[in-house]
């Protein structure tokens, strides 16, 4: 028996209602007043809508999406008359759940060409996003990401150290995210559901603080008319942060010394002391046990804070981390600003990777702020970078068109100049075994 191949002619208006019922995108199209015409099976599985509920009403009002308020495609659309492709947005569901989709427009034209609305292609990205995560699950840390093995040490044992009370002193220069490892251990710890409390210590002089701390009794000066618990009355059973400890009067590091050594304070103008149940997570951007030797920080002070010791590497010296840091930037202020800036361009990661950071994660963050301000839309470029940025050549160590790459070779290059070229000591000074440094030197083909 002999089949016959069907031939089909020019697509009917029913065939092509298939077609639209079979894609797995999510297709609508809407008229001149906003309004649903059309709205296929798959934008009622990612919607979870009923056409019938749909059609008629305003695409706004079906979608709820962040672009609907400030940026939307398809208006852009209808008003320019050009398509918008893979525009990155989300939208709410009717479980009230955050769908990620990708966004595709263009006008609705009749057979006479005449333009009758618009016609918007979205995509579910749910399942994209859930791997991402998954993949960069082992990078973070509540709010901190990275790649580097300095961070990778830390991360390991974090759940430790938050599951303890033991009191932690974290050092790092300015701008390392010394505030945000100290939230994280609080956070995963018994006492998250308390009180997380930070001080910067050398922002305020020694009466202040201690009344800022301690708290006050009326009377205890001219403007003291009533009671005034303090921070550590505030944080019970929760956490206090001391950053800038090391700024601290050796007449204040007395009183600080007495909380941790009887869990008990008194305050300005009292005569009764008072018990207090707190973990104290200090922080520090100078060398403590030289400030010791100098007779400016109390010996029996810095070991009762030095129980556990973090030490958080400069950004100089995990530039692995800046695309992760840079995504986690522009997610954010895409969020806060209402912009939907997809990321930044090839020229840009490699302008960033041959600047030092001198004012290390606060500096980058600073940087990509910067350009916020001047990227309306898009991708962000070297002309929305800073003007000391915008003009810097890309660091000549540069030996390969990868910016990751790039940056893997100069750390390791300036590591090895620091210790006259001793791998040994180079590999002890990167924080790896020796063997993985040889391995890293051989694999970018750095030339000793």
């Amino acid at each position: 028996m002999i089949h016959k191949k069907k031939i089909f002619g020019p697509l009917t208006k029913e065939t092509t209602q298939v077609i639209l019922e079979c894609i797995s995108d999510g297709v609508f199209t809407i008229d001149y007043n906003w309004e649903i015409t059309s709205f296929n099976r798959a934008a009622e599985e990612i919607t979870g809508i009923c056409r019938k509920d749909a059609i008629g009403r305003h695409c706004w009002e079906v979608f709820r999406s962040n672009m609907c308020e400030v940026d939307c495609a398809l208006k852009k659309t209808m008003e320019e008359g050009k398509p918008y492709v893979s525009t990155s947005a989300y939208i709410i569901n009717n479980l009230q759940k955050k769908i990620p989709i990708s966004v595709s427009t263009s006008l609705l034209i009749d057979k006479n060409n005449d333009v009758i609305g618009g016609v918007e292609i979205f995509r579910d990205h749910s399942l994209v996003e859930e791997l991402r995560k998954e993949l960069t699950a082992s990078f973070q840390v509540e709010d901190i990401v990275s790649n580097s093995n300095a961070m990778k040490k830390i991360f390991a044992i974090l759940p430790q150290i938050s599951s303890s009370d033991a009191t932690v002193l974290i050092e790092g220069e300015t701008g390392t995210g010394k505030e945000l490892l100290a939230r994280a251990i609080h956070n995963m710890g018994p006492r998250k559901n308390k009180p997380f409390i930070a001080i910067n210590c050398g922002a305020l002089p020694d009466t202040l603080l201690e009344s800022e701390l301690f708290g006050y009794k009326k009377g205890a000066f001219t403007h003291a008319v009533k009671d005034k618990p303090g921070q550590f009355a505030l944080a019970n059973d929760g956490t206090i942060f001391l950053d800038e400890i090391g700024d601290t009067s050796p007449a204040f590091q007395v009183s600080l010394l007495r909380v941790l050594q009887d869990h008990e304070y008194t305050p300005l103008g009292g005569i009764e002391k008072e018990k207090t149940n707190i973990r104290i997570i200090a922080a520090t951007n100078k060398d403590l046990s030289e400030l010791m030797t100098a007779g400016q920080f109390r010996q029996d002070l810095y070991y009762r804070i030095n129980v556990v010791r973090l030490t958080l590497p400069p950004l100089g010296q995990r530039m692995e981390d800046v695309p992760l840091l840079v995504e986690r930037f522009v997610s954010k202020m895409n969020l806060r600003q209402g912009k939907f800036i997809q990321g930044i361009d090839q020229a840009v990661l490699a302008t960033l990777m041959s600047h030092t950071f001198p004012g290390n994660i606060r500096e980058l963050e600073n940087i990509i702020e910067h350009a916020f301000v001047l990227c309306p839309e898009g991708t962000i470029t070297c002309d929305h970078l800073p003007p000391f940025l915008a003009k810097k050549p890309v660091a000549s160590q540069k030996t390969t068109d990868d910016p990751v790459k790039a940056a893997q070779i100069n750390l390791i290059s300036d590591a090895l100049a620091r210790n006259n070229y001793n791998r040994n000591a180079a590999a002890k000074d990167l924080g790896v075994h020796k063997s993985t440094l040889f391995r890293r030197i051989k694999k970018l083909g750095i030339k000793l």
